[in-house]
């Protein structure tokens, strides 16, 4: 299992447009619940966070390992996922990814999902 935190800087003068696509997506929730399947994605949250004239999106996530990738889906609305990234990353700042140290999830909820033991998704 992955659990991963990654923060990524949203591109000068995108903000308008980061707003859209959080829209967007929570608009089309049920279509965006389907694209997780494949990808074997358990948890998938995005956060947004504002530092003076700086913003950042931020990916919780909880995955199998052997979910596929965003880029090779079939889902329109990952390929408008991939298309928004482009536009609204800034790449410059690369990706900070910081190494879960901890994960506490109660014992029925592992359970109940067949998460295992989630003392083992850390490194």
């Amino acid at each position: 299992m992955r659990v991963e935190l990654s923060r990524y800087r949203v591109a000068k003068g995108k903000e308008g447009r980061v707003d859209e696509w959080m829209n967007e997506l929570n608009r089309r929730y049920e279509e965006a619940l389907e694209t997780l399947e494949r990808e074997e994605m358990h948890v998938e949250v995005v956060f947004r966070e504002a530092h003076g004239e700086e913003q950042f999106l931020y990916w919780f996530s909880i995955q199998k390992e052997t979910g596929e990738n965003v880029e090779s889906s079939p889902h329109d609305l990952d390929r408008a996922h991939m298309a928004f990234w482009n536009e609204c990353i800034d790449r410059s700042y690369g990706s900070q990814e910081p190494e879960p140290q901890v994960v506490l999830v109660p014992r029925w909820i592992c359970r109940a999902v067949g998460w295992g033991n989630p003392q083992q998704w850390t490194k």
